[in-house]
């Protein structure tokens, strides 16, 4: 009876009564089947403890007293399946747990441990044939047997053995220095798999290790771990594509370890790593707490969650898992948590005393220091922008904490600023959502926080007053449309009563002042709009033209070019500038004769005509072209739109061919060349511009 040995060191014994294989390559083929790699049917012994590593594959028992390599005829013992490796700080780890926190960098955040002290992987042990039997080229082994075969020598080939040429030999036939040990892969686990290879190159010449093979090892080797029944291989495997920063590929290992070892804490800590490496947070920490009701003692697991839990802004939590981790707790994450509980605490006593700026860097440092994906801070942030009048960085800011909340919902027991955290995430949304002018969503974000936090007083009083304001420019705007303008103005002073701040209701109310002719009413209310949002645009309108109702000129000037860089394609605009400037003149004594207000491109006949145009008050663009010409004609329809666009600007053109005297005067080379004036001063010159660049000048010069 012979023996082979299979792809994890086991022997198995062959009957006698099996035919007899016709030639060398026949026995090779079969041991390298399918069959003959397959794990046994042999259910998985007891699993159920998370502490203990998972076993290998039990190896098939044998009779033959001719044992080699690593291959124990002994089965393991209790005490065996039941040991635990120890980390450096001596407290008990798993095998093939990650040692590194979630946030640490990727290198070295793996460690692989076998399953015993000592233990060679299966699929580490180069095979050769030895005339009728696989044989391990290690000597390190547990084999009790006393065959001479139990310690093969490796430089030299035995009966039958294979030679570089093919052909088989009878030992003795070649010396000892003259051959090389043909192994069977690369000898790293790619067994049946990929090519025979010499001394570990690739061709009779030797040379470098061949990348098409490592690459056919690394292939096979993801192949086997997606069909492999053994959780520690499909785990170690998941382990290397986590090294690699591929966490999609080892989430799937570490998916298929699970389902083959649904009671392992190790792969649940490592599905959590994958996920974190993902972004995915909120799942990695519901892998963290399986991982802990499999394991309470779990330290690695506690210690993820904690990181975890720092992330989010979880203070409270993340110390409790940070402590229940070990005696010793991690200094580098105990350094960043005592960090953010600092600034919050100060975030917190600037919130009291209405110091946003301070609550806005305390949060903003809190976030630096290593909560970096709180949806709590970033309504924190939210909130103090908000008080400050930054209406723009409170809307992203809230938008990024919707966002980030999708990937963990605080815990719904944690309080932030003496409210419940998911209640606290409405509040400021709904804060937002007022001051913007979107009522509807404040009062269903402010009806939300309520559900959640129904005994909260800030909570109740913060919906009591969304509902309020909402009601009273709902009010408002249906007496403003039926024309009842005294009425509206009074409602929308009604919200106001619970909203001072609320640029949308003074925006409003203004309207109503405007129509009953109360300018300096108006400008008042849109004074404190503009106050709230610099750049409401609605309430700069109408305090312009109350300006010029009352004719403060200057104001209104001042107010309408805002408009106009903001505005640069509004006709009206333009042309209440233009008025204003023009009333602006008139006030001051100033010539106006000569100032339009929009039309065509003016063709210049004549240098005098030329003369007199670009001394006109305001802004004059001259075009310097030849007729006929290509490029001219292509910027022309360009200019045409422009006249259109800015209406108080003088638009010129000039053919140099047919005026000579315009172009020798001013020195034109290059056509089409465009010349600005302001006020009879050249202030630009452009050659051959682009659009974007001509355009760009004119709103410069031109507002």
């Amino acid at each position: 009876m012979s023996h082979l040995v299979d792809a994890s060191g086991s022997r198995t014994q062959k009957s006698s009564s099996e035919p007899a294989l016709d030639s060398v390559s026949d026995r090779l083929r079969t041991a390298l089947s399918f069959e003959a790699n397959k794990p046994d049917s042999k259910d998985f012994p007891d699993l159920s403890s998370p502490v203990s590593p998972l076993p290998a594959r039990p190896a098939a028992t044998t009779s033959s007293s001719g044992s080699s390599g690593s291959v124990s005829g002994k089965p393991a013992s209790h005490a065996d399946s039941k040991r635990s490796d120890l980390g450096l700080s001596g407290r008990r780890s798993h095998s093939g747990e990650l040692l590194l926190a979630p946030n640490e960098p990727i290198p070295g955040a793996m460690e692989t441990r076998s399953s015993k002290p000592g233990h060679r992987r299966s699929g580490s042990v180069p095979l050769i044939y030895t005339g009728g039997s696989f044989s391990s080229s290690s000597t390190s082994g547990s084999g009790s047997g006393s065959s001479s075969a139990s310690s093969p020598v490796t430089n030299v080939l035995p009966a039958g053995n294979i030679c570089p040429s093919g052909k088989i030999v009878k030992a003795g036939m070649i010396s000892r220095s003259a051959v090389r040990t043909d192994v069977l892969g690369s000898g790293t686990g790619n067994y049946g798999h990929g090519n025979i290879v010499r001394g570990g190159t690739n061709g009779a010449g030797g040379g470098k290790p061949s990348e098409v093979v490592a690459s056919n090892g690394l292939d096979s080797a993801l192949r086997r771990a997606m069909v492999s029944m053994d959780p520690e291989e499909v785990k170690r495997v998941g382990n290397e594509q986590y090294r690699k920063g591929q966490f999609a590929e080892a989430l799937k290992f570490y998916d298929r370890a699970i389902g083959l070892c649904p009671d392992s804490a190790v792969c649940r800590s490592n599905r959590a790593a994958a996920l974190t490496g993902l972004r995915r947070l909120g799942e990695a920490v519901k892998e963290c707490e399986e991982a802990l009701l499999l394991d309470p003692a779990f330290g690695r697991a506690h210690q993820r969650l904690a990181s975890l839990l720092l992330r989010l802004g979880q203070v409270e939590n993340a110390r409790r898992h940070l402590i229940s981790a070990g005696p010793h707790p991690d200094p580098v994450e105990l350094q960043k948590l005592q960090a953010v509980e600092r600034h919050l605490n100060r975030c917190a006593d600037a919130r009291k005393f209405g110091d946003w700026k301070t609550a806005l860097k305390e949060t903003d440092a809190a976030i630096a220091e290593g909560a970096d994906s709180s949806a709590l801070l970033m309504a924190s942030k939210a909130e103090a922008h908000l008080r400050l009048h930054q209406l723009e960085e409170a809307d992203l800011a809230i938008s990024t904490a919707c966002k980030l909340e999708g990937l963990s919902s605080p815990s719904s027991n944690s309080k932030f600023f003496g409210m419940l955290s998911n209640s606290y995430m409405y509040v400021v949304r709904a804060q937002v959502e007022m001051v913007r002018g979107r009522f509807e969503n404040a009062v269903a974000a402010a009806e939300k926080a309520r559900q959640v936090d129904t005994g909260n007083v800030e909570v109740s009083m913060m919906l009591n007053n969304v509902r309020s304001v909402s009601r009273a420019r709902l009010l408002g705007n249906e007496l403003f449309n039926s024309g009842k303008f005294v009425e509206a103005s009074i409602a929308y002073g009604e919200g106001l009563k619970y909203d001072p701040s609320n640029p949308v209701l003074y925006c409003n109310r203004a309207a109503c002042r405007s129509k009953l002719g109360q300018w300096e009413k108006t400008i008042e209310d849109c004074n404190q709009a503009i106050v709230i949002q610099p750049d409401y645009t609605k309430a700069l309108l109408r305090r312009a033209a109350s300006y010029a109702k009352l004719e403060r000129w200057t104001e209104a000037v001042s107010d309408y070019e805002v408009l106009r860089k903001e505005l640069p394609g509004d006709t009206e605009v333009a042309e209440a500038l233009f008025h204003a400037q023009v009333a602006l003149k008139t006030s001051r004594g100033e010539e106006v004769s000569n100032l339009k207000f929009g039309g065509e491109v003016e063709e210049i006949k004549g240098f005098e005509q030329f003369q007199a145009a670009i001394t006109l008050p305001g802004v004059s663009v001259v075009h310097f072209m030849v007729a006929l010409n290509h490029n001219c004609n292509q910027i022309t329809p360009f200019v045409n739109s422009l006249c259109t666009r800015y209406p108080s600007v003088n638009f010129l053109k000039v053919d140099v061919n047919a005026i000579p005297a315009v172009g020798d005067a001013e020195n034109v080379r290059t056509v089409p060349t465009f010349k600005i004036y302001k006020n009879g001063a050249k202030v630009r010159e452009l050659i051959c511009p682009s659009q974007q660049a001509l355009e760009y000048s004119l709103r410069h010069y031109g507002l």
